[in-house]
């Protein structure tokens, strides 16, 4: 049993490292997925579709793809580097909470409270984490915020970790969520025009009309149309399970921590809940940015505080 459990561990650890390993290479992957899609329907469709129009209402067809399009991916690819190159949030150094989170208390801890605590951050590395007080990473050997969680991959707690996502080479955080609900949201757009503006074309490969063009861009065309099919679905799917985590105010995480929870004390309600994550500002729900005005009076974009429904009595998590 001993050999197993370490053959285990060392294997999430070599997986963990594969995963690290993946970083430039899904960056990569990306950007090609992005180029053959922008060959396929820019060079070998539309582009030569505007030149050649002979009608002005098949011009403004094209050229209105060819808009859409070009908008579309300046914002998929906004949002995107905005989650790769955005810290989704670390516990800063020698971190302490100022309220008793756990229990639900609104009066800062006293002195002694806090060195209690402290004195027994030695017990909980030991194994002992029965306190309903604070949480502690064993690994990290640091107090551990409010829904914060350690990742294995990235080798540290992260403020509000929702998972750890390969694609954007880095954990989705507190402070890389909403670029990463945008980066989807932008994704599947941009897939769903394509797959639509691509359907006549991959529907002629099975008529009997004569399609022109080379059999280079033929082929490019119809593997662009299957793979931007196959993550119009799957976008969809993840897309609709983050909006109903947003409207609840919770993460993947602690969406299967609190399963059998019926009662979630920071679901604020549907409006406050998106306000906790996207901001109060309209103007900025659709861009991966927030206003100083949101910064300044919503302390949840930061990661460290986070309001609690004013009915809680520590009946749920």
């Amino acid at each position: 049993m001993h050999r197993s459990g370490a053959a285990m561990a060392w294997n999430v650890f070599r997986f963990c490292t594969a995963l690290r390993g993946l970083g430039s290479v899904m960056i990569l992957l990306v950007l090609s997925i992005v180029g053959v899609t922008y060959y396929a329907l820019v060079l070998c469709n539309y582009g030569p579709a505007l030149l050649a129009a002979t009608g002005a209402l098949d011009a403004l067809a094209a050229l209105a793809v060819l808009i859409l399009f070009h908008f579309l991916l300046v914002m998929l690819l906004w949002s995107y580097f905005s989650v790769v190159f955005t810290d989704p949030g670390g516990v800063p150094p020698n971190w302490r909470p100022d309220i008793d989170e756990e229990r639900g208390e609104t009066a800062p801890l006293s002195t002694l409270d806090f060195n209690s605590l402290m004195n027994s951050q030695q017990s909980m590395a030991l194994g002992d984490t029965t306190s309903p007080r604070i949480r502690y990473c064993r690994k990290c050997n640091q107090l551990k915020p409010p829904r914060c969680h350690h990742c294995s991959v990235c080798g540290r707690c992260v403020l509000k970790m929702d998972h750890h996502c390969v694609w954007v080479v880095s954990c989705v955080g507190a402070l890389n969520y909403k670029f990463f609900l945008l980066f989807l949201f932008y994704t599947f757009l941009e897939t769903a025009l394509v797959t639509l503006s691509l359907l006549p074309h991959f529907i002629a490969f099975f008529s009997d009309v004569e399609i022109p063009g080379t059999p280079g861009a033929l082929a490019t065309t119809f593997l662009t149309f299957v793979l931007n099919l196959a993550f119009t679905l799957s976008v969809l799917g993840f897309m609709i399970m983050h909006v109903s985590l947003v409207s609840a105010n919770t993460t993947t995480i602690e969406a299967y921590e609190k399963k059998t929870t019926p009662f979630w004390k920071y679901d604020l309600g549907r409006k406050r809940n998106f306000a906790q994550v996207f901001g109060n500002n309209k103007w900025y729900w659709f861009i991966p940015a927030y206003s100083e005005e949101d910064l300044r009076i919503i302390p949840a974009l930061h990661g460290l505080d986070y309001p609690i429904r004013s009915d809680f009595d520590g009946q749920g998590l």
